[in-house]
């Protein structure tokens, strides 16, 4: 059966909550078993934006495990990358905040990428609809995280107090 990313991390998530599962092949299987097609590498993918984890379990067995709270499902730098590099369309910084922008509905996504990854320098997030507020530690500065951010977005970074440049502004040069 073909069900969206979303419903098959969901049961992922389920699925490593409900039983022991000691490696990605056997998720598969258990996919499978429940009508669930999904490849290996689509898994490893998964299992890698759901933060799971490998553990030790009583007897020295392995099995793969998602972190209890949220906060504790750590996205790997990666996963951050790509989603800023999707969604991402400016950063910038302001006042002691960095703004980034997405299109229209996307901001929550990011702001949970930026949340999960916990990059040296990021308190923590505030997402609407198509905005990202990031607060920043003094201790790194608002201007190095942006520029971060920007450079693993892909994107220049806008300065302090620097008007964006528009499509016929930027034409007429």
């Amino acid at each position: 059966m073909k069900i969206s990313k979303q419903q098959r991390q969901h049961r992922i998530t389920l699925i490593l909550g409900e039983q022991v599962v000691s490696n990605q092949v056997q998720l598969v299987d258990l996919l499978s078993d429940e009508g669930i097609s999904a490849t290996q590498a689509t898994v490893s993918r998964d299992l890698e934006e759901l933060g799971a984890i490998t553990v030790r379990i009583p007897g020295g067995d392995r099995a793969l495990a998602l972190p209890e709270l949220a906060n504790q499902q750590v996205a790997p730098v990666d996963h951050l990358r790509r989603m800023l590099g999707e969604w991402a369309v400016e950063v910038a910084p302001a006042g002691p905040l960095v703004v980034i922008r997405t299109p229209p509905g996307c901001a929550h996504v990011v702001a949970s990428a930026l949340d999960r990854t916990g990059l040296d320098g990021i308190v923590g997030t505030v997402a609407g609809d198509d905005t990202i507020m990031v607060a920043v530690d003094d201790a790194v500065g608002v201007l190095e995280v942006a520029r971060r951010l920007s450079e693993m977005a892909g994107l220049e970074t806008r300065q302090k107090n620097k008007p964006a440049l528009s499509n016929t502004a930027t034409k007429r040069r």
